[in-house]
């Protein structure tokens, strides 16, 4: 899946008439991690039954109309590849950058797992 395809998605949504603001989340491996360390790959697992009461309990909030998500998990992904597409649909936007935020730090605590490589260590 790819950003395009989940705004398709998006616009293809029965309230879509209701947005007034589609906010989109790309992240991607960086060459260092928070600790400043060179980093030469990442791989994601994901406990999809998490992930899915997440996204069920986001979409309840007000004025939110989608969520949707896509995770490169389960494989080694090297700098520069897209990890997370998150993207979100609401009506004003404050209701959607609010809950963009939320989602995403949520799904990052709970729902996925990540393993980081080093450059002494090979992917």
């Amino acid at each position: 899946m790819n950003m395009e395809t989940m705004m398709n998605q998006i616009k293809q949504h029965p309230d879509y008439h209701k947005a007034g603001m589609i906010l989109c989340h790309n992240g991607v491996v960086r060459a260092t991690s928070r600790e400043g360390d060179e980093v030469t790959g990442l791989k994601v697992s994901v406990d999809h039954k998490k992930l899915d009461e997440i996204i069920k309990e986001q979409k309840k909030r007000p004025g939110i109309i989608e969520i949707l998500i896509h995770i490169n998990e389960d494989r080694e992904l090297v700098v520069g590849d897209d990890v997370m597409f998150l993207v979100v649909a609401g009506n004003i936007r404050e209701n959607v950058i609010e809950s963009l935020t939320d989602t995403l730090n949520l799904i990052k605590a709970q729902a996925t797992t990540k393993k980081q490589y080093f450059k002494s260590e090979k992917p």
